[in-house]
């Protein structure tokens, strides 16, 4: 483990701890209990639904299965199969396999117990779309509104309405069999009805709310998908009798990420502060909010080093032509912010080791990152300016590059002030 004297490595060290506090491999075993008696089906989806079905043969031996996760993101498991599908724009792989789970799903019987296995990546990762739809309207949708800048609940809203499988649509196909969710959340706040865009969770329906969020946001929606949402959706309620007694039960959110990594950090004598585990918003304007919270607390000239932690998911609006995903993005607003603060640090990594679509989790940046990019002609404000955080941070060497993590809690920040 890093020690303090090395802060970007430190920094990276709570960044690992966080992420193994929602490893499947613990989290999954601890909820699921006693097997069920008779026959047992685990359907799931979303990038740590491989490793969560890995996590559920460990305890219960081979299973009866079905789960699609992201590409790289399988897992080897006994009995379960795992496919694989794109991520975050669906793809013909996903629309084929999400077929194919509606089908087991729609073959249990009373007697039946489905065990599905949900978290984030999944409202990707399980694409149907509705009656009249087609994948190249719902990949064109999702790249657009990705690239608006809008916040994940108003993304997962507008799925429900356009999707098959969301909005307790899946649920009610599992039905009559008893059904048990186990959720990794990774959506601020942690509604269950916004995890995967709520296959399992009832949705009132609201599709004139659907076209004005997309207006909202300057997003065009193809023409089959604005005549869809004038014609309204086949809603399933919360109080539908097919989704009486199926139960959703969170095993992994944010909050106990970032607990672990404070551990971490106060066995190290560190102050930590926490600013919530449920921030959104522009990922530069949030950067630009915590670089001056960490300018204040470093004029407080304290004996010890203080390291401001947060989580939730920001957003970017696409200005330029670059690569870069929110994480990232943070992080190079939050060097620009700090100007080269000799005691200032930055992380920002999304715990599924994917920032955006980049297979890069975040970046780390110090009082040195703009010097060192001068060096080399590079204008840390201009690839802001371009949504080119990746590129800055590749060029610099300060990329942060886990792999997949198998698990997903959303974004994890860390700030610290060293004395």
């Amino acid at each position: 483990m890093a020690k303090l004297n090395d802060p970007n490595a430190f920094l990276r060290s709570l960044f690992d701890v966080a992420v193994a506090a929602a490893d499947p491999m613990a989290c999954v075993p601890a909820a699921l209990g006693a097997r069920p008696s008779g026959r047992v089906v685990v359907l799931g989806a979303g990038k740590a639904s491989a490793r969560m079905a890995e996590a559920l043969e460990d305890a219960w031996g081979p299973q009866e299965g079905f789960v699609i996760t992201r590409y790289g993101y399988a897992r080897p498991c006994k009995g379960i199969e795992i496919v694989e599908a794109a991520h975050p724009v669906p793809d013909q792989a996903g629309v084929e396999a999400t077929a194919r789970l509606l089908d087991i799903a729609r073959g249990l019987g009373a007697d039946d117990t489905c065990i599905m296995l949900i978290s984030g990546g999944g409202s990707a990762l399980l694409c149907a779309p509705a009656d009249g739809l087609s994948l190249d309207d719902k990949q064109k949708l999702a790249a657009d509104m990705l690239a608006s800048g809008m916040p994940i609940g108003d993304i997962n809203g507008i799925r429900k309405e356009l999707s098959a499988v969301k909005g307790g649509r899946l649920a009610a196909a599992v039905h009559p069999a008893k059904l048990v969710c186990l959720m990794i959340s990774d959506v601020p706040g942690d509604d269950p009805g916004d995890i995967a865009s709520g296959p399992t969770v009832g949705h009132a329906g609201d599709a004139d709310l659907a076209a004005r969020t997309l207006a909202n946001w300057n997003v065009t929606p193809p023409p089959a998908i604005e005549a869809f949402l004038r014609a309204g959706g086949a809603p399933v309620a919360a109080d539908d009798p097919r989704l009486a007694g199926v139960e959703n039960h969170i095993i992994a959110a944010p909050a106990q990420s970032l607990a672990a990594a404070a551990r971490m950090a106060e066995d190290h004598g560190v102050e930590v502060r926490l600013l919530g585990d449920d921030l959104e918003g522009e990922a530069r304007d949030l950067a630009a909010a915590q670089a001056a919270q960490a300018i204040a607390v470093a004029q407080e000239r304290l004996p010890h080093a203080v390291v401001l932690l947060s989580g939730g998911e920001c957003t970017v609006t696409r200005r330029g032509d670059g690569i870069g995903g929110p994480n990232a993005e943070f992080t190079l607003a939050a060097a620009v912010a700090l100007r080269g603060h000799p005691n200032i640090y930055v992380l920002a990594c999304d715990t599924d080791g994917v920032d955006g679509a980049a297979e890069v989790a975040g970046a780390v940046a110090g009082p040195d990152t703009l010097a060192l990019a001068e060096a080399m002609g590079i204008s840390a404000e201009a690839q802001l300016n371009e949504n080119n955080a990746h590129g800055f941070f590749e060029r610099i060497g300060a990329q942060v590059v886990p792999g997949p993590t198998l698990t997903n809690v959303n974004d994890f920040r860390a700030i610290l002030v060293m004395p």
